[in-house]
């Protein structure tokens, strides 16, 4: 059943990517007809995209389509913004309200907005609201755009340097309140927070308080990342928390979640989204609309153009790197030979809830890595695609589904011409998140390393020795339960 169920996603999975993989490489763009004039479209919602981000990406945008003296104008209406530019001597521009997520999807629902911008998935609610719209959840509507790690900040006086997620946690409820609770000093515990609007606050809510903590009526809201950051800087005992891109004059705690290690929100760790309060940044379009500009400007936001500015501002961009990871000590032998020998992607796959299916991320990175393959310094590498997963009943199991998971992005890797070796599954190894409900999910995923060719034979017999080692222990295991 479990393999004739994987089989029938694989194949689903490879007619999704063809479909739409044509729409998602980078190509030029052409410039305006010289009759275009006036309003071009309007970006509604979360101030941490539309703050920096969003009015970078307009500016270029408008510049690669030929408009001449663009600039980025502000308004008489806070966090609100006008980029415009000239086509001749037509002025040409794009409205930007950031007032938080929510407004966004307002601004669809009433035709206010033409793109959504949310520092959170979609809500069941909101989704509903939008339903005569399309499946606002579908690839064609649903756009990753950046990853951005939700930073916990501290003044840069305090000693403390990492806190778990729980801790944290109590700390914002108001039931831990002095830093000598935490390993500091004598010092009572301001916090700051941002307003209910705020794509930011929903998250850190979801993330970090959930259902079992509610914040402190002592906190002290924002409505900028930015002025929030800037308050913690000047107050000793202060702690808030803010998008990546407004660290600015604080301090970055490591976070920890369970048994997890400290991690801070590092570029590896948060493009992966192996931090715990790593998060997507998105922006939502009805996916019946039919102005072609959005779409173009949508596209020009997920190129390899528009995720360098993703980097220029301060955020995460999804273009993969190589970068050197962290030698585990308790990791597997063959994951430590990985960790030696090569070098990983900051790409993680990750698949929808309940399915093994690649979610709307995963489609657009595979054209990611396959870009990545096919530069020319890129030729002698060998992809290594690593499999994990949650804990199930048996460790053969967790084995089995992280291994078949690494297939299937192996499978939609090779239906665009790109080879890897074969797969490694190493079940719930190294987790980075809790096991425990929701958070599960983060533990399903597929990591990429690459390699020179010249280890291949190496890293072959590695996997050899890992093969029988997981052999072993999975009959271990079968007898153990008999």
């Amino acid at each position: 059943m479990l393999l004739k169920t994987f089989v029938s996603f694989l194949f689903a999975a490879c007619l999704t990517l063809t479909a739409t993989g044509a729409y998602s490489q980078d190509e030029g763009m052409e410039a305006f007809s010289n009759q275009t004039a006036g309003k071009l479209f309007t970006i509604k919602g979360s101030n941490t995209i539309g703050a920096k981000l969003a009015p970078a990406w307009v500016k270029n945008y408008l510049e690669a389509k030929g408009l001449t003296n663009v600039s980025i104008k502000t308004t008489n209406i806070e966090n609100e913004y006008r980029i415009e530019g000239y086509n001749g001597d037509l002025p040409v521009f794009v409205d930007i309200q950031a007032h938080g997520s929510g407004t966004g999807y307002s601004g669809l629902a009433d035709g206010t907005g033409n793109i959504a911008m949310s520092s959170r998935p979609i809500k069941d609610s909101e989704a509903s609201l939008l339903q005569s719209l399309g499946n606002m959840r579908d690839f064609s509507a649903e756009k990753v755009v950046a990853i951005d790690g939700l930073a916990v900040i501290v003044n840069r006086s305090n000693p403390v340097s990492s806190l778990t997620v729980d801790q944290i946690a109590k700390v914002f409820a108001g039931e831990i309140s002095n830093w000598s609770q935490l390993g500091g000093g004598d010092m009572p515990i301001r916090v700051y927070a941002r307003d209910d609007k705020s794509g930011t606050w929903d998250t850190f809510k979801s993330l970090v308080l959930g259902k079992s903590y509610s914040l402190t009526a002592s906190a002290e809201r924002f409505e900028s990342n930015d002025q929030l950051s800037d308050r913690v800087s000047t107050a000793p005992g202060g702690i808030g928390f803010v998008g990546l891109a407004s660290v600015r004059r604080a301090k970055a705690l490591g976070i920890s979640e369970d048994s997890t290690d400290p991690l801070k929100p590092e570029p590896l760790y948060v493009a992966t989204e192996d931090y715990p309060l790593a998060r997507r940044l998105f922006m939502y379009v009805s996916p019946n609309q039919n102005n072609p500009l959005v779409n173009e400007f949508i596209h020009f936001v997920q190129s390899t153009k528009g995720q360098e500015i993703v980097n220029q501002i301060g955020f995460i961009s999804q273009n993969p790197l190589s970068l050197q990871s962290e030698l585990y000590a308790d990791a597997p032998q063959t994951y430590k030979v990985l960790t030696e020998n090569a070098m990983r992607l900051s790409v993680n796959f990750r698949f929808k809830d309940g399915s093994a299916e690649l979610d709307n991320k995963a489609k657009q990175d595979i054209l990611r890595i396959v870009r990545y393959m096919q530069m020319p310094e890129n030729a002698d590498k060998r992809i290594q695609l690593v499999g994990f997963g949650d804990s199930k009943e048996t460790a053969a199991r967790s084995t089995v589904l992280s291994k078949l998971r690494a297939v299937a992005v192996k499978s939609a890797l090779y239906s665009y011409g790109i080879s890897s070796e074969s797969v490694l599954g190493l079940g719930s190894d190294l987790p980075v998140a809790s096991n425990a409900g929701s958070a599960r999910l983060k533990n399903q995923r597929v990591e990429v390393w690459v390699f020179d060719s010249q280890l291949r034979s190496m890293m072959t017999e590695t996997k050899k020795d890992a093969s029988r080692e997981k052999r072993q222990a999975a009959t271990i295991d079968y007898a153990g339960s008999h």
